[in-house]
């Protein structure tokens, strides 16, 4: 591979040997790469492009070792983070009950529980944001409205960011995207913030975290509070009298009332029912994260 003589040819470089690898660490080492170069370029103002370039290559790095670095990194940032699986399970049943141990099980449970909030937030301020965007785009404040809200969403998408690889396993960016935006005037400042298809994509996570975050809520609550009565059959059932009675039903043949009987396969039926709960709230977690991958990383990698 030649030796890069500007920026742009170093981190194109940069991106080709990261190829293949997660576009969350791709992202993290383009932003990491420019920031190091435009800082070392104003502090060598006297220099060319090409020789900051060559200077750098030798301190910094050739693009090929950075991206090895970056490489061997996330392997070891990723041993030490991620949870060590339970033992697998050979059997069915083992499997089905095994994804209590999963720490993952946990995190994304919570993760429905919280995306409530965050939807209500996330949505709220999308809206109110654009709302405002259009109305003031006729001011003079409007441009820096416009310009303060981007940044605004940029940095509530890496928090959603943090959220999501901290509680559904996803790895997800550190950094943003490089603005990259020296020199350009605030005009084409905002028409590249608005050109940038990941401006767009967020925001349209933010307004679907609300619909989802309803729902994962709702569902998560649930399941879970039908589970956990049906578990506490059996308590219920030795409070007594006055519980059979309310619990009578006629079923138009007559009154059936409730039994110890009844009240065993209540708790059976509710301890299968918090498991399967375990296990979709599992299987949304994973499907959640791919979509927060989805539109919240940069795709010009």
């Amino acid at each position: 591979m030649n030796t890069p003589r500007t920026i742009a040819e170093y981190l194109e470089q940069l991106r080709a040997a990261l190829s293949g690898a997660d576009p969350a660490l791709i992202q993290d080492a383009l932003y990491d790469a420019e920031e190091h170069l435009r800082a070392e370029w104003q502090e060598m103002p006297g220099k060319s492009e090409a020789e900051l370039v060559a200077k750098v290559v030798g301190s910094y790095g050739a693009p090929e070792e950075v991206a090895e670095i970056y490489r061997d990194q996330e392997i070891k940032i990723q041993r030490a983070l991620r949870t060590p699986p339970p033992p697998r399970p050979r059997s069915l049943v083992g499997r089905f009950f095994g994804v209590a141990a999963d720490a993952r099980t946990w995190g994304a449970m919570f993760y429905m529980l919280l995306s409530l909030a965050t939807g209500i937030v996330y949505f709220t301020w999308a809206v109110t944001g654009v709302s405002l965007s259009a109305g003031l785009s006729v001011l003079i404040i409007g441009i820096p409205f416009i310009v303060l809200f981007f940044a605004t969403v940029r940095a509530l998408s890496l928090i959603e960011g943090r959220i999501v690889e901290a509680m559904l396993g996803v790895r997800m960016p550190r950094r943003p995207p490089y603005p990259a935006i020296k020199g350009l005037s605030i005009m084409r400042r905002i028409g590249r913030m608005f050109g940038d298809p990941r401006t767009w994509t967020t925001m349209l996570y933010m307004l679907l975290m609300l619909p989802l975050g309803i729902l994962y809520f709702t569902l998560t609550v649930t399941l879970t509070a039908v589970s956990v009565a049906l578990v506490g059959a059996p308590i219920s059932y030795a409070l007594g009298e006055e519980w059979t009675r309310w619990m009578t039903v006629d079923y138009g043949f007559g009154g059936h009332t409730p039994t110890g009987w009844d009240a065993a396969a209540l708790f059976v039926i509710g301890v299968l029912l918090l498991f399967v709960t375990l296990h979709v709230v599992r299987g949304l977690g994973k499907m959640h994260g791919q979509l927060a991958k989805g539109l919240l990383v940069s795709r010009d990698n």
